[in-house]
């Protein structure tokens, strides 16, 4: 899969809540010359997002979802408000929403997300918590091709993190956290300047 070719490379943002994950990656690219993000979308007017967003002189676009009855509305607004940031990649850090198979179409295979664990396992808003109630010794981080299914779309990339026994909740997030913030930088830079093929469920980065 090829960039759209801008120079440098664009990239758009979506984010739901507090924006650590956002300003993690934005910070991460902050010295890269060859990538910008050119523009935060988010569904939720009071996000904390946008302020960490404004602070790194991002352009902000708010669409918000005020009933289920304007879903359709909703997904061309959203997808419209990618669009204005002419995205070679859209990732997806901390968007509380499924995307459709409309705002998808309008970018096919370049959107992607990270989630706290090592799909498939664990999908979903609880997967550190999910994964210290089952036991496991060992999850992570997952970056992934973004489908309309609940962190269904195909691994691009993982790290695992040991579980430890006195681990809470809180205290395993973070450790992990700390990988998943490098691990979806690394590979937006990645993709971006290598490009990308998706065969199935098979991503490939040159």
């Amino acid at each position: 899969m090829p960039t759209a070719g801008h120079t440098p490379a664009h990239v758009v943002v979506l984010a739901s809540g507090s924006g650590t994950v956002f300003a993690a990656f934005a910070d991460a690219l902050a010295g890269v010359h060859d990538v910008i993000i050119t523009r935060l979308v988010c569904d939720q007017p009071g996000a904390a997002v946008l302020g960490r967003a404004r602070e790194r002189r991002v352009p902000t676009e708010v669409v918000p979802l005020s009933s289920p009855q304007q879903r359709t509305t909703w997904n061309r607004e959203i997808a419209d408000a990618i669009a204005r940031g002419a995205p070679d990649l859209v990732v997806s850090a901390g968007f509380m929403r499924l995307l459709s198979d409309e705002v998808l179409g309008r970018f096919p295979d370049r959107v992607i997300n990270t989630h706290p664990a090592l799909l498939p396992a664990f999908p979903g808003a609880h997967a550190v918590r999910d994964a210290l109630a089952y036991g496991v010794r060992v999850t992570g981080c997952t970056v992934h091709v973004v489908d309309t299914g609940v962190d269904t779309g195909p691994v691009i990339a993982q790290a695992a993190v040991d579980v430890a026994v006195d681990d809470d909740e809180t205290a395993l997030h973070e450790r992990i956290k700390l990988l998943e913030r490098r691990l979806l930088a690394d590979v937006t830079l990645r993709m971006l300047r290598d490009g990308w093929t998706i065969n199935g469920r098979k991503v490939t980065i040159p």
